[in-house]
């Protein structure tokens, strides 16, 4: 790699931090790349700045956060939200936004939940890579976040996430692996927990072996913000930016290469990378940087109209007709819940009251308003439960906001539930009313249980600013709803996966659960949930038929015909799971592969077509330390949830080649399973035990030995195997396999 030839090692050291709190220098015509906090929002601060949104920022369109956005299942959308925030990011003279955030909601308690997309990688993964195409269409770059394994708050700074190599390849690298390599993002940060005892910003392992080697990134890696504690050991690992610069950073690198303890080699890298990274994002100046706000806040109602999941609908209460009589109750109707704390928060541009827009188009003299709680209160006064309950009684139906305390980084949340004064407030309504409707705001999963019989709820996770008018056209069946939840609502907090493990002790947290996280965990292990993973209702219904499956060099792809059998039309959002049957390695029950969506007229049927790409089908195979296909059969699932499977097919699958080295300690069934050893280890056993079937064993004495190494039943073989010559056949098909 080289670089500008006429820069002297400590400018090119000097590439390697910031000028100040969000700009890298300006050197010999390079220039300075100026990057800010998103991802649902441009988060530009004025002469007050921090990485906490504490100081406020320029006026934003707030688009609807990661938890309510992934809710959309639809990356089209997605990608339309991603050009919209690199319009704005220009047109403020932000280069590099701060996102997506994609780190897998490991556990519901995460405090920074509210900005990443779901449980899954696979969903995960389809909608980052379209937030990634979308900014940076735009002519802005993204920086793909936090790498890796960032799944608390609680001491974030330190903590390691201690994971086995095949969970943090399927898992909590996968979806960083699918943007990297099909978006190709500008920057990608590093996090500032550790992973396996080593700092994020120090892993060679993340930031060399995987992030440039495997996956063949070639932008900038850029720390979060204070995440660097050894300059010199961070730069030889391949983080590139520090940011903000660190008092005396700069001195580090320049001395470390001055007494040969770091390669000047990488001063070269770093000087290479952020002036490539300089040139990239100023090759759109002059462009046309004038942003059409009303037409991104109208976006932000789609995305926010699209992302509403109805969780319950007993005896078709929704939708509403204009004209009723409605008692709207809760704060969170006049002062909405939209985004969460810390550094996404966003100053938006506007924000849509639900309680206007119910008065809008359900007639403002048939809506009357109760605050239910304030703002802030712990415990509600009877004054205002009371008031509530009144105009429950008097009204047609009562539809309740509540909302859950604001998540924010640098906090885990504490529990599953809801605010003890809303949990009082929503039984006493429902006991006044019992056609009490449920509109629900949070960032992370929350209990509904709690609230009682509940014959509606609307679930809009976390919506943006223009929360007020999608969830009216919701409740008044302008739109149908069509969201889906991009993470599992247990039942218990004590029925999670990494209950007990979270979040950790004595700076580890033990991800023990392994690869079952989230509806992997629930559905292998036939656990009741509150709602499932994929769920979401509709105005209208949808029949799935025809599922074929064909194999491809690319993978399976798989056709399923929907048809809306409703009388309303809407949007579906078919889903597919895969297992293995007979699979010789551990694997979930059913594990999400991919997934479209589709919008049908009443009575209108579309063939949904998808890929399950090959490499999503594959494992990380500990014993090669590569991705492998298995060779089996592949049971396709395709329904409306992880639980609502409507149509199965299977399809064989001819997998990798596997080479597995052959020794005197391998086992009996390994020998058996090789062509070449096959033959000489099945008559020995026949030789020393008789026939196969030998009740003195208990059943089949293959069965039985199969899993013990050669070496350890030698004996018990005798003369019925010939060392020596089984040595020749060892090397035989050693170099056979090799040579396949």
């Amino acid at each position: 790699m080289t670089t500008t030839p006429s820069l002297t090692l400590a400018e090119k050291a000097s590439l390697g931090s910031g000028a100040d709190f969000w700009s890298t220098k300006a050197l010999r015509g390079i220039p300075s790349v100026y990057l800010t906090d998103g991802p649902h929002g441009v988060r530009k601060q004025g002469d007050a700045v921090d990485h906490l949104g504490v100081s406020m920022s320029v006026p934003a369109t707030c688009f609807p956060p990661a938890a309510g956005l992934s809710q959309c299942w639809n990356s089209d959308l997605v990608r339309q939200v991603g050009a919209a925030l690199g319009r704005e990011a220009r047109a403020l003279g932000v280069h590099v936004l701060l996102g997506p955030g994609i780190n897998i909601k490991r556990h519901p308690l995460g405090g920074r939940n509210f900005e990443y997309f779901s449980e899954d990688p696979i969903l995960t993964g389809v909608l980052g890579s379209a937030w990634v195409d979308g900014i940076q269409s735009e002519g802005v770059g993204a920086s793909l976040k936090h790498f890796a394994a960032n799944n608390q708050e609680s001491d974030r700074h330190r903590i390691s996430s201690d994971i086995d190599p095949r969970t943090l390849r399927e898992v909590y690298l996968r979806a960083f692996q699918r943007v990297v390599e099909v978006s190709k993002p500008w920057t990608v940060m590093c996090s500032y927990n550790r992973v396996n005892n080593i700092p994020a910003s120090e892993s060679a392992f993340l930031l060399t072996r995987v992030l440039r080697d495997d996956w063949k990134f070639d932008g900038v890696v850029v720390s979060d913000w204070g995440a660097v504690s050894d300059r010199v050991a961070a730069a030889r690992a391949g983080l590139d930016l520090e940011m903000p610069a660190a008092e005396g950073s700069d001195d580090k690198l320049l001395d470390a290469a001055m007494d040969g303890s770091l390669s000047s080699a990488v001063l070269d890298r770093i000087a290479e990378r952020v002036t490539a990274l300089a040139r990239k994002a100023r090759l759109n100046v002059g462009r046309e940087n004038a942003v059409d706000f009303d037409a991104n806040h109208a976006l932000a109602r789609d995305a926010a109209t699209q992302s509403i999941v109805l969780l319950r609908n007993n005896n078709g209460l929704l939708p509403l007709t204009p004209g009723q009589s409605i008692a709207v109750i809760g704060e969170a109707a006049r002062t909405p819940r939209f985004q969460g704390g810390g550094s996404s928060f966003v100053n938006a541009k506007r924000v849509d009251s639900p309680l206007d827009e119910i008065r809008r188009i359900g007639g403002i003299d048939s809506i009357v308003f109760a605050e239910g709680y304030a703002s802030g209160d712990s415990i509600s006064s009877g004054e205002l439960i009371e008031e509530a309950v009144e105009a429950a009684r008097e009204a047609e139906v009562a539809v309740l906001f509540l909302a859950a305390p604001l998540e924010s980084e640098g906090i885990d949340r504490k529990d599953l539930e809801l605010p003890a004064d809303q949990i009082a407030l929503a039984r006493a309504v429902l006991d006044a009313n019992s056609n009490t409707i449920v509109v629900l705001a949070r960032g992370g999963a929350v209990r509904v249980g709690t609230l009682g019989p509940i014959p509606a709820i609307l679930d809009g996770a976390l919506l943006g600013q223009g929360i007020g008018r999608a969830i009216a056209d919701v409740i008044f069946g302008i739109t149908s709803p069509s969201g889906r939840l991009s993470e599992t609502v247990p039942l218990r907090l004590e029925d999670t996966p990494a209950f007990g493990a979270f979040p950790g002790e004595h700076g580890h947290a033990l991800y023990g659960e392994g690869l079952l996280v989230g509806y992997r965990w629930y559905d292998t292990r036939k656990m009741d949930v509150e709602y499932p993973f994929g769920h979401g209702l509709s105005y209208t219904t949808f029949a799935y038929s025809e599922l074929q499956l064909a194999v491809t060099d690319e993978g399976i792809t798989a056709t399923v015909v929907v048809t809306n059998t409703g009388d309303q039309a809407g949007r579906e959002v078919p889903q597919f799971y895969v297992s293995v049957s007979d699979s010789e390695v551990t694997r979930p029950a059913q594990e999400l592969k991919a997934f479209d969506n589709v919008f049908l007229e009443v009575g209108e049927s579309k063939a949904v077509q998808v890929l399950l790409r090959r490499g999503d089908l594959a494992y990380w195979d500990v014993r090669g330390d590569r991705w492998t296909l298995e060779s089996g059969e592949y049971i396709v699932s395709v329904g409306a949830s992880s639980r609502d499977i409507r149509a199965q097919s299977t399809v064989l699958v001819e997998g990798d080649f596997v080479f597995v080295e052959l020794t005197m300690h391998s086992t009996i069934g390994e020998l058996l399973a090789n062509p070449v050893t096959k033959s000489a280890i099945a008559n020995a056993l026949t030789t020393a035990f008789g026939p196969t079937d030998n009740p003195a064993v208990g059943g089949n004495v293959v069965q039985m030995i199969s899993p013990s190494p050669l070496h350890s039943v030698i004996g018990l073989l005798g003369e019925a195997l010939d060392v020596d010559k089984f040595q020749v056949l060892l090397a035989t098909a050693n170099s056979q396999e090799v040579e396949g």
